[in-house]
């Protein structure tokens, strides 16, 4: 597997990114201001993330999907650590990400990678997003906010 940066000339693959985040409005906001790296098997793309400078000395990751048929094979953890690799080389000293309340299988991965919860936006998701959305039986409402201090290299 090859995760690589896209070129400002290739359109990013919005069906998965739109997997992770329902909102074309706002996934087309972020993804034209931020890097978009994508996961690729055998030429096709299997996983992607955006990261989006925030505040100076500070990234966001606002997007990362695995198309589902590769979940759960370490795609994930793959492009988060290639995201943590890829700030720090480019002088971000916190990597932040945040997720929904109800996407359970985020929390873990994003603690497992060494983020830690910085706060919770109350009511995040009920107030930017016209449809409900829910996960593993459970309204999605809050958006959890988690950090990662970046070692120097």
């Amino acid at each position: 597997m090859k995760i690589r940066e896209l070129s400002k000339d290739e359109s990013p693959p919005m069906e998965l990114l739109l997997s992770a985040d329902p909102s074309r409005e706002i996934v087309e906001k972020y993804v034209h201001k931020g890097r978009c790296f994508t996961a690729e098997e055998d030429d096709h793309v299997v996983g992607v993330y955006v990261m989006l400078p925030t505040r100076p000395e500070t990234v966001e990751l606002v997007n990362i999907a695995v198309k589902q048929i590769y979940q759960g094979r370490g795609i994930g953890r793959k492009l988060v650590m290639n995201a943590i690799e890829e700030a720090g080389k480019a002088g971000y000293k916190t990597l932040e990400i945040g997720t929904g309340n109800s996407s359970l299988g985020q929390l873990a991965l994003y603690q497992k990678c060494g983020f830690r919860i910085t706060g919770v936006d109350r009511d995040f998701f009920v107030k930017h997003y016209t449809e409900p959305i829910f996960e593993n039986g459970i309204l999605c409402r809050d958006m959890v906010r988690l950090s990662l201090e970046i070692e120097a290299p």
